[in-house]
Protein backbone atom coordinates (compact mmCIF):
# COMPACT_ATOMS: atom_id res chain seq x y z
CA UNK A 1 0.00 0.00 0.00
CA UNK A 2 1.34 3.46 -0.94
CA UNK A 3 0.09 7.12 -0.08
CA UNK A 4 -0.38 8.99 -3.42
CA UNK A 5 -1.26 12.32 -4.14
CA UNK A 6 -2.68 12.24 -7.54
CA UNK A 7 -3.66 15.47 -9.02
CA UNK A 8 -7.02 14.47 -9.93
CA UNK A 9 -9.62 12.48 -8.30
CA UNK A 10 -11.84 11.01 -10.89
CA UNK A 11 -12.04 7.53 -9.61
CA UNK A 12 -14.67 6.79 -12.03
CA UNK A 13 -18.34 8.39 -13.02
CA UNK A 14 -20.98 8.52 -15.56
CA UNK A 15 -20.17 10.89 -18.88
CA UNK A 16 -22.93 13.47 -19.24
CA UNK A 17 -23.95 15.97 -22.08
CA UNK A 18 -25.48 19.18 -20.09
CA UNK A 19 -27.64 20.81 -23.06
CA UNK A 20 -28.39 24.29 -21.72
CA UNK A 21 -29.71 27.46 -23.88
CA UNK A 22 -27.77 30.72 -24.82
CA UNK A 23 -28.77 34.09 -24.37
CA UNK A 24 -29.68 33.99 -28.02
CA UNK A 25 -32.17 30.91 -27.38
CA UNK A 26 -29.31 28.82 -29.39
CA UNK A 27 -28.59 25.00 -27.40
CA UNK A 28 -25.12 25.14 -25.93
CA UNK A 29 -23.65 21.19 -24.97
CA UNK A 30 -21.25 20.72 -22.04
CA UNK A 31 -19.67 17.49 -21.46
CA UNK A 32 -19.16 16.58 -17.52
CA UNK A 33 -18.21 14.09 -15.22
CA UNK A 34 -18.92 15.05 -11.55
CA UNK A 35 -22.82 13.93 -10.98
CA UNK A 36 -24.38 11.72 -8.93
CA UNK A 37 -28.12 11.02 -8.04
CA UNK A 38 -30.84 10.49 -4.94
CA UNK A 39 -33.73 9.98 -5.52
CA UNK A 40 -35.50 12.67 -8.23
CA UNK A 41 -32.45 14.89 -7.44
CA UNK A 42 -29.28 15.15 -9.66
CA UNK A 43 -26.22 17.30 -8.27
CA UNK A 44 -24.00 18.50 -10.90
CA UNK A 45 -19.90 19.47 -10.16
CA UNK A 46 -19.05 22.57 -12.36
CA UNK A 47 -15.98 24.95 -12.98
CA UNK A 48 -16.98 28.35 -12.72
CA UNK A 49 -16.82 30.54 -15.72
CA UNK A 50 -18.16 28.42 -18.66
CA UNK A 51 -21.00 29.28 -20.82
CA UNK A 52 -22.92 26.08 -19.41
CA UNK A 53 -22.74 27.27 -16.10
CA UNK A 54 -23.80 30.98 -16.93
CA UNK A 55 -26.61 29.28 -18.75
CA UNK A 56 -27.91 27.35 -16.08
CA UNK A 57 -27.55 30.14 -13.79
CA UNK A 58 -29.82 32.36 -16.25
CA UNK A 59 -31.96 29.91 -17.32
CA UNK A 60 -32.59 27.56 -14.29
CA UNK A 61 -32.98 24.50 -16.23
CA UNK A 62 -31.19 22.10 -18.89
CA UNK A 63 -31.03 18.58 -19.85
CA UNK A 64 -28.74 15.85 -18.58
CA UNK A 65 -27.91 13.10 -20.91
CA UNK A 66 -26.12 9.46 -20.25
CA UNK A 67 -23.85 9.30 -22.82
CA UNK A 68 -23.16 5.65 -24.28
CA UNK A 69 -19.29 3.84 -24.19
CA UNK A 70 -19.84 4.26 -28.05
CA UNK A 71 -20.05 7.90 -27.83
CA UNK A 72 -17.00 8.70 -25.95
CA UNK A 73 -15.54 10.10 -29.53
CA UNK A 74 -18.48 12.91 -29.79
CA UNK A 75 -17.59 13.56 -26.54
CA UNK A 76 -14.12 14.22 -27.32
CA UNK A 77 -14.93 16.25 -30.04
CA UNK A 78 -16.79 18.74 -27.58
CA UNK A 79 -14.33 18.14 -24.61
CA UNK A 80 -12.16 21.53 -25.63
CA UNK A 81 -14.55 23.34 -27.13
CA UNK A 82 -16.51 26.35 -25.33
CA UNK A 83 -19.49 28.16 -26.01
CA UNK A 84 -17.92 31.50 -24.70
CA UNK A 85 -16.56 34.21 -27.24
CA UNK A 86 -14.05 35.62 -27.33
CA UNK A 87 -12.87 32.41 -25.51
CA UNK A 88 -11.66 33.29 -21.64
CA UNK A 89 -7.95 33.27 -21.76
CA UNK A 90 -7.76 30.41 -18.90
CA UNK A 91 -8.94 28.42 -21.40
CA UNK A 92 -5.58 27.55 -23.00
CA UNK A 93 -6.06 25.00 -25.93
CA UNK A 94 -10.06 25.35 -26.38
CA UNK A 95 -11.73 27.31 -28.86
CA UNK A 96 -15.46 28.56 -29.94
CA UNK A 97 -17.77 26.43 -31.38
CA UNK A 98 -21.78 28.09 -31.72
CA UNK A 99 -23.25 24.87 -33.08
CA UNK A 100 -21.71 21.92 -30.89
CA UNK A 101 -24.55 19.25 -31.92
CA UNK A 102 -23.02 19.75 -35.30
CA UNK A 103 -19.34 19.43 -34.35
CA UNK A 104 -20.08 16.73 -32.71
CA UNK A 105 -22.73 14.81 -35.26
CA UNK A 106 -25.26 14.88 -32.77
CA UNK A 107 -28.88 15.57 -33.08
CA UNK A 108 -31.48 17.67 -30.70
CA UNK A 109 -34.61 16.40 -29.86
CA UNK A 110 -37.35 18.60 -28.25
CA UNK A 111 -38.34 18.15 -24.50
CA UNK A 112 -41.55 18.65 -23.22
CA UNK A 113 -41.15 20.68 -19.82
CA UNK A 114 -37.88 22.53 -20.56
CA UNK A 115 -36.84 24.78 -23.63
CA UNK A 116 -33.36 22.99 -23.46
CA UNK A 117 -33.23 20.03 -26.39
CA UNK A 118 -32.50 16.98 -25.76
CA UNK A 119 -29.68 14.70 -27.72
CA UNK A 120 -31.14 12.22 -29.40
CA UNK A 121 -28.09 9.31 -29.70
CA UNK A 122 -27.80 9.31 -26.26
CA UNK A 123 -29.87 6.04 -24.21
CA UNK A 124 -30.99 8.18 -21.12
CA UNK A 125 -32.18 11.95 -20.96
CA UNK A 126 -33.39 13.81 -18.22
CA UNK A 127 -35.08 17.18 -18.20
CA UNK A 128 -34.16 18.70 -15.28
CA UNK A 129 -34.55 22.34 -13.11
CA UNK A 130 -31.92 23.79 -10.96
CA UNK A 131 -33.22 23.96 -7.18
CA UNK A 132 -30.23 25.03 -5.53
CA UNK A 133 -27.04 26.55 -6.28
CA UNK A 134 -23.63 26.58 -4.27
CA UNK A 135 -20.35 28.46 -5.50
CA UNK A 136 -17.32 27.53 -3.54
CA UNK A 137 -13.57 29.15 -3.93
CA UNK A 138 -10.64 27.52 -4.44
CA UNK A 139 -7.56 28.71 -3.73
CA UNK A 140 -5.68 26.72 -6.20
CA UNK A 141 -8.02 27.83 -9.02
CA UNK A 142 -7.86 31.66 -8.29
CA UNK A 143 -5.89 31.71 -11.57
CA UNK A 144 -8.49 29.96 -13.69
CA UNK A 145 -11.87 29.27 -13.28
CA UNK A 146 -11.61 30.64 -10.08
CA UNK A 147 -13.26 27.43 -8.05
CA UNK A 148 -16.36 24.69 -8.93
CA UNK A 149 -19.88 25.52 -8.24
CA UNK A 150 -22.27 22.19 -6.55
CA UNK A 151 -25.84 22.32 -8.79
CA UNK A 152 -28.91 20.32 -7.93
CA UNK A 153 -31.45 19.74 -10.21
CA UNK A 154 -34.91 18.55 -10.01
CA UNK A 155 -35.47 15.70 -12.85
CA UNK A 156 -39.00 16.81 -14.24
CA UNK A 157 -39.17 14.28 -16.84
CA UNK A 158 -36.85 10.86 -17.91
CA UNK A 159 -36.66 9.18 -21.56
CA UNK A 160 -34.74 6.86 -22.16
CA UNK A 161 -34.28 4.24 -25.83
CA UNK A 162 -36.60 1.67 -26.02
CA UNK A 163 -33.81 -1.23 -25.63
CA UNK A 164 -32.54 -0.22 -22.15
CA UNK A 165 -35.67 -0.54 -20.51
CA UNK A 166 -37.08 -3.92 -19.37
CA UNK A 167 -40.38 -4.53 -21.51
CA UNK A 168 -43.75 -3.61 -19.34
CA UNK A 169 -42.02 -1.88 -16.68
CA UNK A 170 -41.00 1.58 -16.03
CA UNK A 171 -37.42 0.30 -15.09
CA UNK A 172 -34.34 0.73 -16.76
CA UNK A 173 -32.52 -2.97 -17.87
CA UNK A 174 -28.94 -2.89 -15.77
CA UNK A 175 -28.27 -5.76 -18.39
CA UNK A 176 -28.28 -3.42 -21.41
CA UNK A 177 -27.83 -0.19 -19.79
CA UNK A 178 -24.11 0.92 -19.72
CA UNK A 179 -22.84 4.22 -19.25
CA UNK A 180 -19.75 5.74 -20.40
CA UNK A 181 -17.37 6.55 -17.59
CA UNK A 182 -14.59 8.94 -16.66
CA UNK A 183 -11.70 7.17 -14.85
CA UNK A 184 -8.81 9.25 -14.42
CA UNK A 185 -9.45 11.64 -17.70
CA UNK A 186 -9.48 8.44 -19.69
CA UNK A 187 -12.95 7.01 -21.26
CA UNK A 188 -14.32 3.40 -19.93
CA UNK A 189 -16.89 1.28 -20.94
CA UNK A 190 -18.94 -0.83 -18.34
CA UNK A 191 -18.55 -4.05 -18.46
CA UNK A 192 -21.00 -6.81 -17.66
CA UNK A 193 -22.93 -6.89 -14.82
CA UNK A 194 -21.50 -8.97 -11.39
CA UNK A 195 -24.44 -9.00 -9.22
CA UNK A 196 -27.65 -7.24 -7.81
CA UNK A 197 -28.49 -5.79 -4.12
CA UNK A 198 -31.00 -6.46 -2.18
CA UNK A 199 -32.73 -3.29 -3.17
CA UNK A 200 -33.16 -4.36 -6.45
CA UNK A 201 -36.07 -3.93 -8.21
CA UNK A 202 -35.76 -5.94 -11.31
Amino acid sequence: MRTIRPNILYFGTPVLLIVTRNADGSANITPMSSAWALADRVVLGLSQGGQGLANLHRERECTLNVVAPEQWQAVEALAPTTGRDPVPGWKAGYRHVADKFALAGLTPLPSEQVKAPRVAECPLQMEARVTAWHERPLEAWEASAGGFVTVETEVLRVHAHQDIVLAGSEHIDPQRFRPLLYVFRHYVGGGPALGRTFKAEV
